[in-house]
């Protein structure tokens, strides 16, 4: 897998686009009326406030005290660049805010304290405690990391959790236990060799002698070599409480015979001859960022035996915090815990460790592009298995509640776990999904509009974040210059142009397109005026001949032309089973829509068609579809002439025997609200219909519209499914990740 190029201006623009910084805070309530008001704040306000004042834990009630994380930093050592400062820190601290909310439906805040004296920074912590329900400490340095994080555990009544120490602790220890089922051994035989003696090193070593390692079998290296009884040099008393009895006095000497290799240091710490003087299959978790002590090619050159975990997410077995703390912190907070203990963190790493050995379902062995399987390259699951959240809290919560740190012990664990899988946003999945299954292809791309800043940009994109080969049909002195104006004149000799000049083919396109079109009246000049100056023709040329995967185009030019420029090469239309389908994706939940762009005035038949061929596109995505034929009517009421189709179509689908759900006609609000649908307990939907087919064409491009502007959801569309080659057409107002979102359908073949 190629690691995905992130540059600069990329990395500027996305912080900057659509507005400053990453997430912003949104009401939960309504707040139009006076009515709302009152009750939102002054008068009705006191009522809550005289009953937590009354009893202190109504709090978890009527605050948003008990979903919400503080994500809290003074700068002092941001990620591998070190001390940048509490303001240089807060990009960092809003990145680890939106993957609690992403990942574990956590609300979190990024807090950066302008201090570096620990009791100037525990006092400040300590003092907003009833704000939050947990403490989540990031990115400080060590030694001070430990005295702050043991004081506020002493001080406060909520979780205090350093995910640099604990949350590396938790996925290594996760990643070991199945390591060492795999190898045969018992972590209390094995010696254990750890070099990086900082935060995340000593937690993982004291984790993972609180699972059963023991002391005498654990020796702990840093710079200076092995912390051994006695050394007096570069020590401290956390490092010497890890000092073992041993005559080793370098990495090398400690990793002879050693079973389990662990490493939080720097990259090339380890060698391949350290790695050959270890015991029979041994375990090498290689974690430093962003490259490890020694990469699984190197060591599996010398011992093919090995178990090798990274850092990574280019290699097998990526260690990564994201696994744990955020699922640490929701069965936590879902609780009410007054603290995260180490029977948490354990329960944690078994559940992930177990989780890893269970078949993988295929919703993540697409998003991967690759089926996935329990073993050597596979001991640790993927951040982006959905089963994480319905996992991994009730076993955080359970240990929490049989260690008496839990305030409100969950009574029905059953519904528990369906509490939690509703608050599963299957959008990011599947947009993780269609970018994995991209990356996996590496299909070529045709960018058709070279002149257009925002497909060009798009263009570099997709190819530096090593989805495949990026072709732009443009001239290429202004390609070049479009680039240099947009920041991105290195991109210049990364991007391949094409244009009919500098074709080799150009003969051979013109001849198809003249059997194609000659007898339809074309002849050799319009041929040739087609082939050479019209960029969509040309586009769908080459792709149409094997010099290009896919094709994206319609960033400049009113969808209806595109798609006539299409149709001169390839079969596009109504007739030819052609349909374009919009994904809309909006606040945790995707609806395709159908047909938005070929089909005006779709009959019965036509619409059955295009729900097959929305199916097909929803299974595509990783739906389980469920189709719904909309209309203003609901089952025959009110009689309409203009619904009778809707009505009739799904009668067609009956007579073809089709394997997915589908029912109509309904209104949208039977389709989509689970209380409409009650009304109808025939119905043949098993749940909210993720496939809505509409009456006609500008039906369907109302809606999808009204919700783009109004509902402010996320359209990625129209797909065109139902052609021989994947070629999409985005909208002319389409913005770079918009562009590039149509590239990756192109590349994942959708439709």
């Amino acid at each position: 897998m190629s690691k995905a190029k992130v540059t600069r201006e990329d990395a500027l623009a996305f912080h900057m686009e659509p507005n400053p910084g990453k997430f912003e805070i949104t009401a939960t309530v309504p707040m139009t009326t006076q009515r709302d008001l009152s009750l939102a704040y002054s008068p009705g306000v006191a009522v809550p406030c005289e009953e937590i004042a009354a009893k202190p834990e109504t709090a978890y009630d009527y605050t948003t005290k008990g979903n919400l994380v503080a994500v809290i930093s003074n700068g002092t050592a941001v990620l591998g660049l070190g001390n940048l400062g509490a303001l240089a820190s807060k990009p960092v601290m809003e990145g680890k805010s939106v993957l609690f909310k992403r990942f574990a439906d956590v609300n979190s805040i990024d807090i950066e304290l302008d201090t570096e004296d620990p009791d100037a920074f525990c006092n400040a912590v300590r003092l907003m405690g009833p704000t939050f329900g947990g403490i989540n400490l990031e990115d400080i340095k060590a030694p001070e990391c430990f005295i702050i994080e043991q004081r506020l555990k002493e001080e406060m009544d909520i979780p205090v959790f350093h995910d640099d120490q604990h949350g590396t602790a938790v996925i290594c220890a996760a990643g070991l236990i199945n390591a060492l089922h795999i190898s045969g051994k018992k972590i209390e035989d094995c010696k254990i060799v750890l070099n990086g003696a900082g935060a995340a090193g000593i937690a993982c070593l004291e984790l993972v002698k609180a699972m059963g390692a023991q002391h005498d079998n654990c020796i702990m290296c840093d710079t200076k070599g092995v912390i051994y009884q006695g050394r007096t040099e570069g020590m401290n008393q956390w490092k010497s409480a890890h000092a073992a009895v041993t005559d080793a006095r370098t990495l090398a000497e400690a990793m002879k015979d050693a079973d389990v290799f662990l490493g939080v240091s720097a990259k090339g710490a380890v060698t391949q001859d350290m790695v050959a003087s270890m015991a029979p299959n041994p375990v090498i978790f290689a974690m430093a960022n962003p490259d490890p002590e020694i990469t699984p090619e190197e060591a599996h050159a010398v011992r093919e035996d090995a178990i090798v975990a990274t850092g990574r997410s280019d290699y097998p077995n990526q260690v990564n915090n994201v696994l744990g703390f955020p699922y640490l912190f929701r069965g936590a907070l879902d609780i009410n815990a007054r603290a995260i203990n180490d029977e948490m963190k354990i329960a944690c790493a078994n559940a992930l460790a177990e989780l890893a050995r269970e078949d993988v379902p295929d919703e993540v062995a697409m998003a991967y592009g690759k089926k996935l399987s329990f073993g050597r390259d596979y001991i640790i699951p993927t951040p982006f298995d959905p089963r994480l959240i319905y996992t991994i809290p009730p076993a955080v919560a359970k240990a929490g509640m049989d260690t008496g740190v839990a305030r409100r012990p969950i009574v029905d664990m059953d519904a528990y776990e369906v509490s939690l899988k509703s608050r599963m946003d299957p959008t990011a999945n599947i947009l993780r999904g269609l970018f994995n299954r991209a990356r996996a292809a590496q299909a070529t791309i045709v960018f058709a509009e070279g002149d257009d800043p925002r497909v060009l940009r798009a263009a570099v994109q997709y190819q530096r974040s090593g989805l495949g080969k990026a072709l732009v049909i443009g001239r290429e002195n202004e390609v070049a210059d479009l680039l240099t104006q947009e920041g991105m004149a290195d991109a210049v000799e990364e991007i391949e142009v094409v244009n009919a000049r500098n074709t080799a083919h150009l003969d051979q396109y013109k001849e198809f397109l003249y059997q194609r079109l000659q007898r339809k009246g074309f002849d050799r000049s319009d041929i040739n005026r087609l082939a050479s100056r019209d960029r969509h023709v040309f586009g769908a040329l080459m792709v149409a001949h094997g010099h290009g995967d896919g094709l994206v185009t319609g960033a400049t030019r009113k969808s209806a032309h595109v798609l006539e420029a299409i149709n001169h090469v390839f079969d596009a239309s109504p007739k030819s089973g052609a349909v374009g389908i919009s994904a809309v994706l909006n606040k945790g939940r995707i609806v395709l829509i159908a047909d938005t762009l070929v089909h005006e005035w779709p009959d019965q038949e036509d619409l059955a068609d295009i729900a097959e061929r929305g199916a097909a596109v929803a299974k595509d995505l990783g739906l389980d579809p469920r189709v719904a034929f909309v209309s203003f009517s609901t089952f025959g009421y009110p009689i309409s002439e203009r619904a009778e189709k809707m009505h009739v179509a799904p009668k067609v689908l009956d007579k073809r025997g089709v394997d997915f759900e589908y029912e109509g006609e309904m209104t949208v609000d039977v389709a989509l609200n689970p209380k409409a649908a009650e009304h109808y307990p025939f119905s043949r939907l098993t749940g909210p219909a993720n496939v809505l087919v509409v009456p006609a064409r500008h039906s369907a491009s109302i809606s999808v519209k009204l919700m783009q502007e109004m509902g402010g959801a996320t359209v990625i569309g129209p797909i065109l499914a139902g052609v021989d080659k994947p070629i999409q057409i985005c909208s002319t107002v389409s913005t770079v990740n918009d562009i590039m979102n149509m590239a990756v359908l192109a590349a994942c073949n959708v439709g």
